[in-house]
């Protein structure tokens, strides 16, 4: 999300999508110490009132969940947020905190099966999850949810979300799911209301605030700052055709009534469910070269690989970071001819050659993904979609695609593993590809 040096236009398939593996890092602590999993959370109401010129945040969240087995006790991330009050089913309980953590206790126990509600008031500075860039009049949120409303970041814990942001009045916003009303705050504020009612990991929570201007095609919306509106249409003229050739390669339609894509002062790409925050400096690359499109088709893939099948451990994470980098490569196929898939297939293999030739190479399915290196990032990326490549490649299209429709047909909704994944392939293909996955995923 942050400390990665900007790279050349030319290179961005490459590049910026490996640099965006680096949100990741973010939410690294509250994987090490990953909240209950003896907790399924069921839906968050929150509402959050961020203030851009104090860079700090305050908000309230109920949670509610189900104990999966005796409960004492429930561990939620954090971040750098302090935790005001907590109640259960109206009741004050007692909060512990801890390094990114908060430890809310039960009096008595909650029982196996049972469903309760957990109410949060919380305030404070917020981590990166959560930016306001110094010089500019913006908000928006990036990957680590925990950083702006506590929660269980875990990727397998997919919640509903209902959220309420309240923002300076002139501002123009986006967020996850379903837009709802649009009402005036008692001191002038505008209170902008989304419900996201398929049930998502918290990292496609989130939303982007600024003095937008707004178009709207559609299904579509585009966002940005500084550009006018038909410089919107410009920069997102291939979003549609995206959308189209992921929901074929897919089996599934795209799973939101609207998708909006916003420009930032500065992000290398973020993807929620149903919104997508790309750049100023990507729009005006585009401008520049109409042809310089990957990012998007990224965060467009995410919509499917990623979001509406996601990795059940960020171990796996190559099934979501990897996807969407091979899948960006064949809508560059389809679109700009063969020639431009095969240059970014030789990117991904100039990449993975430069980590594997200097004693990087490591297995795709990683041990932890505590403290990822920038090599660790290029080989989920960059590594994952050449794997990905060369199983299309081993297969033939005539099989591939099918068993790649198959495979997240029978995922969409859930939190899968690389043996999810792989015995998918070998169902539809009637293959035995241990070897293949040996090679390629297990191996280094």
């Amino acid at each position: 999300m942050n400390r990665v040096p900007v790279r050349r236009r030319h290179v961005v398939l490459v590049a910026t999508v490996t640099a965006a593996l680096s949100y990741a890092a973010s939410p690294a602590d509250s994987v090490r110490a990953a909240a209950s999993t003896a907790v399924d959370v069921l839906h968050y109401d929150a509402t959050v009132t961020p203030d851009p010129a104090a860079r700090t945040v305050v908000g309230a969240v109920r949670i509610r969940f189900q104990a999966l087995a005796v409960l004492d006790e429930i561990t939620l991330d954090r971040g750098a947020l302090e935790v005001d009050s907590a109640a259960v089913d109206g009741v004050a309980v007692a909060v512990t905190p801890a390094a990114r953590r908060a430890v809310v206790r039960f009096q008595p126990a909650v029982p196996a099966g049972a469903i309760r509600e957990l109410d949060l008031t919380y305030h404070g500075t917020p981590g990166a999850g959560l930016q306001f860039p110094a010089d500019r009049a913006q908000v928006y949120t990036i990957f680590t949810t925990s950083d702006w409303m506590p929660s269980v970041d875990r990727p397998d814990d997919r919640a509903t979300l209902r959220l309420r942001v309240e923002l300076p009045a002139a501002w123009t916003a986006a967020g996850v799911g379903r837009a709802g009303a649009v009402t005036t705050a008692g001191d002038g504020r505008r209170r902008h209301e989304w419900q996201l009612d398929q049930a998502a990991p918290t990292y496609t929570f989130g939303f982007a605030a600024a003095p937008f201007t707004a178009v709207t095609s559609g299904r579509l919306r585009f966002l940005g700052e500084g550009f006018s509106g038909d410089e919107l249409r410009r920069i997102f003229a291939e979003t549609e055709g995206m959308l189209r050739f992921f929901e074929d390669r897919a089996g599934v339609p795209f799973p939101h009534a609207t998708y909006t894509q916003a420009l930032v002062a500065r992000t290398v790409g973020q993807e929620m469910s149903g919104l997508s925050l790309l750049s100023d400096a990507y729009g005006r690359a585009v401008l520049a070269d109409p042809t310089a499109i990957s990012l998007a088709a990224h965060e467009a893939a995410h919509q499917w690989w990623g979001n509406l099948v996601t990795c059940e451990s960020w171990s796996h994470f190559w099934l979501n970071e990897g996807m969407a980098t091979f899948m960006a490569a064949a809508y560059l196929e389809t679109r700009q001819g063969r020639p431009a898939y095969d240059r970014a297939v030789s990117r991904f293999r100039a990449e993975y050659a430069r980590v594997r030739d200097a004693g990087g190479d490591k297995a795709l399915v990683f041990p932890d993904w505590n403290r990822p290196s920038a090599d660790d990032r290029t080989l989920v990326y960059q590594k994952g979609a050449l794997a990905l490549h060369e199983l299309r490649v081993l297969l033939g299209d005539e099989r591939f695609w099918p068993a790649l429709r198959a495979y997240t047909r029978g995922a969409a909704g859930r939190s899968v593993t690389t043996p999810d994944f792989q015995r998918a392939i070998e169902q539809a293909t009637g293959r035995d590809l241990s070897a293949f996955f040996d090679r390629w995923v297990y191996g280094r």
